[in-house]
């Protein structure tokens, strides 16, 4: 789908744009008939637009994984662990099976940076993807580790902001 090699992409920074940009790039592979799988750390409600949006997108596994909160750190509890463990468990499967053409991993650098995901699991199982599956970690903070083994690094540096105005998060576009 891709072509013979799978690469990785990391899309980092503090702008917006990280998971959107993740979920554009996974539309475009569903049209080319890729089979993608995402699975989105650290977002366990449902209230996220781009949850409808994909879900009838032909060839798209979705999982969310996470408490129904959004957590901070020092937050964190044993149910945060233990759904960050499930989701490195089914990104694991779908990024060394090669069952898959597309693997995104949403949140994973926040995950990682929290110390939900140990970031050393996250390079051996990237190490040991099936040749021709590309991947895609997002996320605030990424690793020096994920940057260094990626092909494609972006950052979202945000420039303004409307929460900085004081406006509330819109459906449609924050979330």
């Amino acid at each position: 789908m891709f072509g013979t090699k799978g690469l990785i992409h990391v899309y980092t920074g503090n702008g917006k744009g990280k998971t959107t940009a993740a979920f554009g790039l996974a539309v475009r592979a569903c049209g080319h008939g890729a089979k993608t799988a995402i699975v989105q750390f650290m977002k366990g409600s449902c209230v996220y637009g781009e949850l409808e949006g994909v879900k009838h997108l032909p060839g798209l596994t979705l999982i969310h994984t996470g408490r129904d909160v959004c957590i901070f750190r020092g937050e964190e509890n044993e149910e945060d662990y233990a759904e960050a463990a499930r989701g490195i468990g089914l990104a694991e499967e779908f990024i060394t099976s090669g069952d898959y053409d597309l693997v995104v991993l949403d949140e994973i650098n926040v995950a990682s940076d929290m110390g939900l995901v140990d970031s050393n699991k996250v390079v051996d199982i990237l190490r040991r993807k099936s040749p021709r599956t590309e991947v895609v970690l997002t996320g605030r903070n990424a690793p020096q580790d994920y940057i260094e083994m990626a092909d494609y690094v972006t950052e979202m540096k945000e420039i303004k902001h409307p929460f900085r105005k004081g406006l509330d998060g819109r459906a449609g576009t924050e979330y």
